[in-house]
């Protein structure tokens, strides 16, 4: 069984690069987990995870899988051999190794994949609200550097996400976030009568742009206006279910 992906034309232009931003489509999994959940936190049977998991790693054509424990932090791990999966706790991670495929698992946060085609040096983050405003992108850069790649050589890309006119966050988070990060305003929409809703994906890929990277690519999908395509945390809240997660994975060849 294959699973099909969205790939970034970016890094599909990057020779002896594999990546892909997976969805719903394609996995075992049944009920509120239905398709390719990748996640053994969220109640779904192990082995059909685990085939889930496998399913990706044959799409991708690399393995073994690369999954942290991700706890919305600012850590980064650079991957020098396979690991159990959530072995280790961060929320980023960076390798140089041919034939590891380094995968994030999201369900309304931002999966950010990065390349330097030069340097031969990838990485793949997580990026939450609060792992994004304190820095999980830069500090994924700042590792891949210490492993010989420049930032005007990275490509980046965004996949699918919560976008901001879903993501309605109430004033208090708008304060606490502005505390952090004071220029973020612009972030920030309020509709009429409404809430203030806030563009995790557009401040993302501000930071990425910043950073002086060679490319940013935004897929700009949205996970809860598409249910059926991705899981969505906060879809299946608002339903009153369950969800599972799914994975965006890049590997060396």
């Amino acid at each position: 069984m294959s699973a099909p992906h969205e790939k970034a034309a970016g890094l599909t232009a990057i020779p002896g690069l594999r990546h892909g931003f997976f969805g719903r489509a394609g996995g075992v999994s049944t009920g509120d987990y239905a398709g390719l959940n990748v996640s053994l936190a969220q109640g779904d049977e192990p082995a059909r995870v685990e085939a889930n998991r496998q399913i990706v790693a044959g799409a991708i054509g690399l393995g073994p899988l690369a999954i942290l424990k991700q706890t919305h932090s600012t850590r980064v791990e650079t991957m020098s051999g396979p690991i159990s999966p959530g072995a280790i706790d961060a929320d980023a991670m960076v390798t140089a190794r041919p034939g590891l495929a380094l995968g994030i698992l999201t369900a309304d946060c931002t999966p950010i994949l990065f390349a330097d085609p030069e340097a031969g040096v990838i990485g793949a983050a997580h990026a939450g609200w609060r792992g994004a405003v304190e820095g999980i992108a830069l500090n994924t850069i700042a590792a891949m550097v210490a492993l010989g790649a420049d930032p005007a050589r990275i490509h980046a890309a965004i996949g699918p996400t919560i976008a901001g006119r879903n993501y309605e966050v109430g004033d208090q988070f708008r304060a606490d976030f502005l505390e952090l990060n004071p220029d973020g305003a612009r972030f920030f929409t309020t509709p009429e009568g409404g809430k203030p809703h806030f563009d995790l994906p557009g401040f993302v890929e501000a930071q990425l742009r910043a950073a002086g990277l060679a490319a940013v690519e935004n897929l700009s999908l949205c996970t809860y206006a598409d249910p059926e395509r991705y899981f969505s945390h906060r879809y299946a809240t608002h339903q009153g279910t369950r969800t599972g997660r799914q994975i965006a994975v890049i590997g060396l060849t």
